[in-house]
């Protein structure tokens, strides 16, 4: 996931150096998106990591 996030985001620079400002602001948007669920997973994942512990081998 954080790999599409700067994939849009480079679309979006790529954009906005050529001038094309609704493409750019667009990809530039959903980077924005995709980076801020991005985070949100990462901190469920970590949190319930340190919550669940590790498990004995069986």
């Amino acid at each position: 996931m954080l790999g599409w996030a700067i994939t849009f985001l480079l679309i979006a620079l790529v954009a906005a150096v050529f001038g094309f400002g609704g493409i750019a602001s667009a990809s530039a948007g959903i980077a924005q998106i995709i980076f801020v669920v991005f985070i949100i997973l990462f901190v469920v994942g970590a949190i319930l990591h340190i919550i669940r512990g590790r498990r004995p081998p069986m």
